[in-house]
Order: C-alpha cells, then sequence, then structure tokens
C-alpha cells in the first residue's frame, strides 16, 4: 500500500512534464505538412538575408510574411530536433499574425523567438517548473510582445531555460536539457541557453532574453552569437514571468540576442525606436542616439579578475581583438580596476537569497539543477559550519579568495541586505571614478573563463561567473561577439598552470582542449552604464578589422 502511494505520488508530480511535452509534440505534429518539408531554396534565401533586406521586402510587397514564418518555422523545428532548444510552439497563432501584421513597421514581417519567461498570450511561462500554478497560460502579452507587434513582428517559439534561471545549462524535468549546436556533449549556456542554440542553428534571426549574471552573455559565447546586456530601464521587462520575484539586489535585465551583428543594430534600433518607456512604467525615456567613436579610443584589457584565468582560447581571442585594435592605432592599457573579487562578494552575498526563492517552487522528486542544489546545501547549513569552512580555507590552505567568498554565503536578512546594497553603491562609485580617471573608452574581458562546459559541470562551474558578474553589478552595458573557435593544438593548457584557489581549481578540472575543439569562443566589449550604442559600435569596428585581416569568425552553415 505504501509503496503504491509513493508510486502515485511521483507519478502525479510528473503527469505535467508529461503532459507537456506531449502539447509540444502535439503542437509540431499538428503543423500543415508544408511545415515538415525541407527547406526550398526560396527558404534558404529568406534565412541567409539579414533582417534589414527582409523587412524591407515586406514594407515593398515583394515578400509575404507568411513565407518568412514558414521557412524560419521549418528550420526551427530542425533546430529543435538537434538540440531540444524549443518549449512552447506558438507557429499556430503565428500564421494568424503573420497574415495581419504592421507591413509598414520597423520590424515588418519577422518572427522573433522568445526566451520562456517572455509573457505570451494564450501560453505559459513555466520556467521548467511542473508545478500546475506555473502551467497557467498568460492572459495578457508583455509590453515587448505588445511592442514588437505593434513593429510589425510577432512571437513564434519559445526557447528553454534551466530551471530556477541560476545555471550555466538549459534544462528541467519538464522540457529536458538543450543541447549545444556544435557539441551535443556540451552546454548552450544559460539560462537563455535555449535561445542561443536557436540562433546560432540559424532557425530564428531575433531572440530575446535576460540577464542577471552573464544569461545572455554566457549563451551568446558558447553558442558563437551577438547579444548586448542592456542596463537596467532600457528595455522592456514588464508583464514577464520569473524564478526569482522581487530580487532587486542584481536586477535582471531583458536584451536581444541575435545571429549577425548587422540584425543586432537593427533589433536594438528598432525596439528603442518604438518608445519602449510607452509600453513598460521600468523603461527610461531614453532614445536610441548616433555615436561616433574617437579616432584614437583608449581601451582598457582585463585579462584576469583575479579568481580564474581565462582559459588559452579565451585569452586568444582576447589577444587577437587587442592586436588589431593596437594596429589600428588605438591606445591599449592593461588595467587594473576596483577589485572584481569584490564584486563576486558582494553579487553572490546579495543573489545568496535568490538561491531559496527560485528553488521553493519545486515539487518532490523534481530535478534541481546541480549548481543550485550545491548553493542551496551551503546556505542550509548552520552558519557556524560554514564560518568554520571558511577559517579552514583562509588558515589552512591559504585560500583566501574561496574563503572570502564562503563566509559570506548565508541567506540575509533585511538589514543585512541593505547593507549590502549600499556597498554595491559604493563599488559602483569606485567604478565610476576609475574610468573617469583613465580616460577610457571601452573595457575588453572574456565573457568566461572557460568555452562551453560539458553537460553536468554546472556543479563546479556555477561559482565561476566573475567576467560577466561584474558588470550586471556595476550596471554597465556589456556585448558578447564571436571571435574564433578553440583549437586543440593551439589551446592546450601549460604543464606549469597551478590553480590559485578553489574555484579556479574547480574550473580548470572542466577545461579539456582536446573535447572543446571546434566550440566557440567570444569576447566581451563594455561601455558605462546606458552606453548600449557605443557598445555596438565597439563592435562594429572589431568586427570591421576582423574582416578586413580575413579572419572573421565562420558561422554556422544555414
Amino acid at each position: 500500500m505504501r509503496r503504491q502511494r509513493a508510486c502515485n505520488i511521483v507519478l502525479n508530480r510528473f503527469i505535467p512534464s508529461r503532459a507537456k511535452q506531449k502539447e509540444r509534440e502535439d503542437r509540431i505534429n499538428g503543423l500543415p505538412t508544408e511545415f515538415h518539408a525541407a527547406l526550398t531554396l526560396r527558404d534558404q534565401q529568406i534565412i541567409t538575408h539579414h533582417v534589414a533586406s527582409l523587412v524591407a521586402e515586406v514594407q515593398s510587397g515583394d515578400l509575404d510574411p507568411e513565407h518568412v514564418l514558414l521557412a524560419y518555422s521549418k528550420k526551427a523545428l530542425y533546430a529543435h530536433r538537434k538540440t531540444n532548444c524549443i518549449t512552447e510552439v506558438m507557429i499556430s497563432k503565428a500564421q494568424a499574425l503573420a497574415k495581419e501584421c504592421n507591413r509598414a513597421g520597423s520590424l515588418a514581417g519577422m518572427p522573433v523567438s522568445l526566451k520562456d519567461t517572455v509573457g505570451v498570450a494564450g501560453f505559459a511561462s513555466c520556467i521548467g517548473y511542473s508545478s500546475p500554478s506555473r502551467l497557467v497560460p498568460y492572459q495578457k502579452d508583455a509590453a515587448i510582445v505588445r511592442l514588437l507587434r505593434d513593429a510589425g513582428a510577432y512571437p513564434f517559439v519559445k526557447t528553454n531555460v534551466p530551471i530556477t534561471l541560476l545555471s550555466f545549462e538549459s534544462s528541467s524535468d519538464v522540457w529536458g536539457r538543450s543541447t549545444n549546436p556544435y557539441s551535443a556533449r556540451h552546454s548552450p549556456g544559460g539560462s537563455t541557453g535555449g535561445e542561443a542554440s536557436l540562433l546560432a542553428f540559424g532557425g530564428s534571426r531575433l531572440g530575446i532574453g535576460t540577464d542577471v549574471a552573464g544569461s545572455v552573455r554566457i549563451p551568446a559565447h558558447y553558442c558563437g552569437i551577438y547579444t548586448i546586456k542592456a542596463s537596467t530601464h532600457r528595455f522592456p521587462k514588464d508583464g514577464n514571468s520569473t524564478s526569482l520575484v522581487g530580487q532587486e539586489g542584481v536586477p535582471p535585465v531583458y536584451s536581444p540576442m541575435t545571429r549577425t551583428l548587422e540584425d543586432l543594430e537593427t533589433f536594438w534600433r528598432a525596439i528603442v525606436g518604438m518608445k519602449p518607456w510607452e509600453y513598460d512604467p521600468y523603461c527610461v525615456p531614453l532614445s536610441w542616439r548616433t555615436v561616433n567613436l574617437p579616432e584614437k579610443m583608449r581601451v582598457g584589457i582585463l585579462w584576469d579578475d583575479g579568481v580564474v584565468t581565462p582559459s588559452p582560447p579565451c585569452k586568444r581571442a582576447l589577444q587577437i581583438v587587442t592586436s588589431l585594435l593596437e594596429e589600428d592605432g588605438h591606445d591599449i592599457i592593461t588595467i587594473d580596476p576596483p577589485s572584481p573579487l569584490k564584486a563576486l562578494q558582494i553579487g553572490s552575498q546579495l543573489m545568496a537569497n535568490a538561491f531559496v526563492t527560485g528553488s521553493s517552487p519545486l515539487r518532490w522528486c523534481e530535478s534541481n539543477d546541480p549548481g543550485v542544489a550545491a548553493g542551496l546545501f551551503a546556505l542550509r547549513l548552520p552558519r557556524i559550519l560554514m564560518k568554520l569552512y571558511a577559517w579552514f580555507h583562509r588558515h589552512v590552505l591559504r585560500d583566501a579568495v574561496y574563503a572570502s567568498l564562503v563566509e559570506g554565503w548565508h541567506v540575509k536578512n533585511c538589514q543585512e541586505f541593505y547593507a549590502l546594497v549600499g556597498q554595491r553603491e559604493d563599488y559602483r562609485a569606485e567604478w565610476f571614478d576609475y574610468w573617469r580617471l583613465e580616460g577610457l573608452d571601452l573595457v575588453l574581458t572574456a565573457p568566461n573563463a572557460l568555452p562551453a562546459m560539458r553537460h553536468g559541470d554546472g556543479r563546479r562551474l556555477w561559482k565561476a561567473c566573475g567576467y560577466t558578474f561584474l558588470f550586471n553589478i556595476l550596471d554597465y552595458s556589456a556585448g558578447v561577439m564571436p571571435i574564433t573557435r578553440v583549437d586543440c593544438a593551439l589551446d592546450t593548457l601549460a604543464p606549469s598552470f597551478t590553480p590559485r584557489n578553489k574555484v579556479e581549481r574547480d574550473a580548470y578540472l572542466c577545461y579539456d582542449a582536446d573535447d572543446m575543439h571546434g566550440l566557440p569562443v567570444g569576447v566581451q566589449i563594455v561601455g558605462r552604464r546606458l552606453e548600449e550604442e557605443k557598445v555596438l559600435e565597439g563592435m562594429k569596428l572589431i568586427e570591421n578589422l576582423l574582416k578586413e585581416k580575413g579572419i572573421a569568425y565562420s558561422h554556422m552553415r544555414v
């Protein structure tokens, strides 16, 4: 009797997951036969054109939006079969939206893929949770969806995320695991990993993701695509789902992701040109600005965050860009800014409560992300044990870096949280003064110390997010673009390499140049707060220099 009751409980827990997967399968199988056919020459021409040219053809009447939807839907379904990147299939509804779209809009006729968090009327945003309360369809479109529709675009699929949204993976019991388009053994990143995988595969041109510690930039780095993380209040976020309601210590931001840099500029300009502050109360009324970079820029290079040394391919990508900029006459300096470790200390403490909040909707027997589970386990230990653990690392193992992160890892009360916000503001002021004193135009750094990790390695790597997290703490605009790929002949780890701390040691247990051969490697281009336009111009300069040298990144063929 007890065994039967336990079996019934388990089955009841996972019936919603099975039902969602069957719903996804049924929606795919229920599409008209032309959506399951091979790509035609016309389809191929559509998916290889930049967004600006497709929009112009729709506006002129030379291209039907329904043909654009058909081409991208075919490719998206193919990408899904290869990588399991799609959650909600909205193609049937998109057929009607394509027919009635605004053909004079700045994004006329374009299908847009969305991270699973984005609220779309008639579809759920469960974020991988199986709880029935998470499976209820939205009654109203989010602000960004309403803006897109007014611009002539429409949503057609939603993409996979990790449960809790706090991972370098994109996996849950509800939707399964998404894989990297370059290697099924590796992660596409998180938390916007399904979106990055779809874009890299050519199943979409325009995507929307979120970022609180690198969640659009890590997937862009892992999958070889483009993004610019917005500063807070620049991009619409109202009306969406989240695992972290009320988490404002490190505010999440919505941001665009694209397959090409040309499309990224088109997308940013179109969204800001629609006056998002008239759709979303969070957005500042700031129009898109024309930015002309100085003929001779002063660019700061952050080679090492003091916690995890960039792996050979990530350092090599940064060296490629640095050399090109120097040859182009720009002033390149190695910077020693206010301690990035301090940002990781403050940020991790501000996010500690988020591990509890994000895990609270989990049902009995539901899988948590391995990294989140490890962090949650530590949070539940008596504080005295964590202090002893930190003492041991500091005084016995002589690892002050890891000790400084461990000793602050506990759930915060209100007063502790307020004090941390004060430390965050003081830290931002330090960076503000440093940037101005050095006269910097932009800063370059790695997006992450490693290329795409193998599935499951998040249990070791979840602490190694400092290169992206730093700029969430600062609320700076930060873009990521692909530069090269891992080369097992060039990127072997030096035999003399010795990890400096436990975070670095755990990270390098996951590094294998042979296993990672061929995976994308990017760089991160950073401007100050609300300088998205300047970051974009910096990315365009680098892209042009790569093309002039004949070493531009080669995307996956679509």
